[in-house]
This record gives structure tokens, sequence and C-alpha cells, in this order.
């Protein structure tokens, strides 16, 4: 079952600002991814039980559609990741890794890992840093 996903307003982006508020804290389900437009980049954004957030790519490099939110989020030990909710490759949200690629190839011109992006909080609102990434 594919978890449901919410849309964040995203604040306008300066060419000359790093990080890009994204939406307040109180908007986040815990477990829940929410997709976001940051600048040109589709985002995907969770926030975890623990409080701790996380920002991905939306876009899922097997399948070639942007539904990484709507994936399920999990752990492989103390690595908190995500599934994808097409084929069910799974990521670690710490470093977008590919942890099991289910045995597919990603399409052509794709990286089978996904890009990820520093997420800070502060007063209660989300920044990403979409040249913070890993």
């Amino acid at each position: 079952m594919t978890s449901p996903t919410r849309t964040a307003e995203v604040s306008a982006l300066t060419p000359a600002a790093a990080a890009v508020h994204v939406c307040a804290v109180s908007q986040l389900t815990p477990e829940l991814g929410v997709a976001a437009l940051v600048g040109d980049a589709q985002v995907a954004l969770f926030l975890l039980d623990d409080g701790s957030l996380y920002a991905v790519q939306n876009l899922d490099p097997f399948s070639g559609a942007s539904v990484m939110s709507r994936g399920i989020t999990g752990s492989r030990g103390s690595i908190p990741t995500i599934a994808s909710p097409i084929y069910k490759q799974v990521y670690s949200l710490l470093t977008g890794e590919c942890l099991a690629t289910m045995d597919k190839e990603p399409k052509p011109g794709n990286e089978a890992n996904l890009a990820t992006y520093a997420v800070t909080q502060d007063n209660g609102q989300v920044y990403i840093n979409l040249a913070g990434g890993e």
C-alpha cells in the first residue's frame, strides 16, 4: 500500500539563497513523505518519528517517475530508509545509496542512487539546501 503524499508550499527561491524555506515542521506528518518543488528540483521530504528530517530527489531512478515522496519509510539496522513505491528498491535516507536493486537496472541515463539534500530546522521551519547535497 502506498502512503499518501501532501504537497508543501515552497517560498520564492532567490539565486543567492543557499537554504530554501519549504514549510513548517507542523505541516509534516511523521513517516509520510511530502513532495516539494525547490527551485527547479523536485524533492521528497521526510519527517521520521524520531524528529529527524531527510530530503532526497523525488525522481525514482528505476521507474523514471517522480514518486519517491510516496515511498515507504523504514530502516536497515540503524540506517533510515525509503523504499520506492513502484519497484520497491530500498535507499538510505542518509546517503541516497541504493541498498536493494530488486534485480532491476535504473532507467538509461539515471544513476541507481538518489541525490540527497541537507535539511535544517529553525524556529519550527524546514529549510533545504540543494547545494548542500551529498
